[in-house]
């Protein structure tokens, strides 16, 4: 691990970023251009916001399945608004074969081995999902189906960076098929509750959410609800997405049942998902100028406990560690003991810091005699003299207080820079300053607006959060729907 500092956020927000995944030992990038290697420890970060979201996911009926990587070119070309708003990001293969050269030098592609048909590497999985499900779906005893997968993702990107933007990352994508579209409507809002108490519960993050405009939707879909999260810098992230699918796809891909009474019609659908993007939401949300801070739900090491000894009391002081180590495993999991013979107390402290493990135990000789620890903190970096007899107590109360400790802090942040404007100027200037933020607005809907505002400030409509009735923000005319507007990753 790198024990070089760490750019301050004040100073270039996008290098303390990347210095924090460095550091962190989270991702590096990887020798396919705009892919990244996620490490064994961020992985473990991953690992644990998939098992806690899978617990809510099932909570909805929702089963897990697994679909192909590749899809027909001809899939996408059946629903017009689909292919549109993927075009430009999709990996197209087109041979399955290579040979030697000529010299016998190299390897090069065997024009001879050409497909009858191009596969597109998913981009996302609705196309060749229906199709599937038109033939699993005859009755109204098939549904409702719920479906979901984890999976990768390729999107060929411009511009990368490490979570927020790769052409390859990994997600989750959930697809139900229902009667009616009340049915449906219903579905997508439940994903869209699930996503933004997952947000609250598991990341400590406090979101705001709701539809996307017509411009913002996802393509094909007949609306689009938006999870929406703001960053230490003043910059929204769209967190997750739901979509309200109507009978689009199922138009498309014949996706019918016959009813109770004998009628046959066409389903409804949604999907939802969210991916590793959720990783540089935490990353972003809750990290400080000294390095990562986690949630204690999502740390792959909550506690972790670093003895301080010289050769005369060695034994002893790893004897009571060992045991206190033990102790706290009673009741809390993933506590980790720091017995590295090769390298000092200081750099241990340092590098658990940058990997945001919420809690260090630090003991030494002193602390024995004492009958305490010393106990470090990482949200707020505070240290405090705890007994060795009550530590397991302590430590489940601490946890629970660092987690909601982040997500005060996250509901603070989005209360104090969200603004109701409606005067064009101020929101302009809310916008282009340093700390941004999102501005509720009224806006009237029509795209030109939209375009205008997006010009003067380079702020997004992000989600309809209130009806009412005001000025649009931009044109002046009446509007009953007010919007969160914010300058986006």
């Amino acid at each position: 691990m790198s024990n070089k500092g760490i750019t301050s956020r004040s100073e270039n927000y996008s290098a303390w970023y990347l210095d924090i995944i460095d550091r962190a030992q989270l991702a590096e990038n990887s020798s396919v251009k705009g892919c990244m290697v996620i490490k064994p420890y961020g992985y473990a970060i991953w690992e644990n916001i998939q098992r806690e979201l899978n617990i809510r996911i099932k909570k909805m009926g929702v089963e897990n399945a697994y679909f192909p990587l590749f899809i027909p070119l001809s899939f996408f070309a059946k629903e017009a608004s689909h292919v549109k708003g993927f075009a430009k990001e999709c990996a197209v293969v087109t041979h399955y074969r290579l040979k030697e050269t000529d010299d016998g030098k190299g390897i090069e592609v065997d024009q001879s081995a050409k497909l009858e048909e191009e596969l597109i590497v998913r981009p996302t999985s609705e196309t060749i999902m229906y199709d599937t499900f038109s033939r699993w779906v005859t009755s109204w005893r098939d549904l409702p189906l719920k479906i979901n997968q984890w999976a990768n993702i390729v999107r060929w990107e411009k511009r990368t960076r490490p979570f927020l933007r790769t052409t390859e990352f990994l997600w989750q994508e959930g697809h139900t098929v229902h009667m009616s579209q009340e049915e449906s409507e219903k579905q997508v809002k439940e994903a869209l509750d699930m996503y933004m108490t997952f947000a609250r519960e598991v990341l400590a993050l406090e979101t705001s959410g709701g539809k996307k405009s017509e411009s913002e939707k996802f393509a094909g879909a007949v609306d689009t609800y938006g999870v929406e999260a703001l960053m230490q810098d003043g910059k929204a992230l769209q967190f997750g997405t739901s979509h309200d699918l109507g009978q689009n796809f199922a138009k498309v891909f014949g996706i019918k049942y016959t009813d109770s009474q004998g009628k046959v019609d066409y389903a409804w659908q949604t999907s939802w998902g969210v991916s590793t993007r959720m990783m540089g939401a935490v990353i972003m949300s809750h990290s400080d100028d000294l390095g990562l801070v986690l949630p204690p739900i999502i740390a792959p090491i909550k506690v972790v406990v670093i003895p301080i000894y010289s050769q005369e009391n060695r034994d002893e002081v790893m004897k009571i560690a060992k045991d206190i180590v033990a102790q706290i495993e009673a009741k809390v999991s993933d506590v980790k003991l720091d017995d590295r013979e090769y390298i000092s107390a200081g750099f241990k402290f340092n590098e658990w810091e940058k990997k945001g493990v919420p809690i260090r135990i630090e003991i030494g000789g002193r602390d024995i005699q004492k009958g305490t620890v010393t106990v470090v903190r990482r949200d707020s970096n505070e240290k405090s003299e705890s007994s060795i007899d009550s530590l397991t107590t302590e430590i489940s109360m601490l946890l629970s207080d660092i987690q909601q400790n982040l997500l005060k802090r996250s509901k603070e942040r989005l209360e104090k820079n969200t603004h109701t404007v409606d005067n064009y100027e101020e929101f302009k200037n809310i916008l282009k300053s340093k700390d941004k933020g999102f501005v509720k607005s009224y806006w009237c809907g029509n795209k030109e607006c939209e375009d205008g505002i997006k010009y003067d400030s380079k702020a997004t409509t992000r989600c309809r959060v209130g009806s009412g009735s005001g000025k649009c923000i931009y044109c002046g005319k009446e509007s009953d729907s007010q919007w969160l507007f914010g300058v986006a990753y």
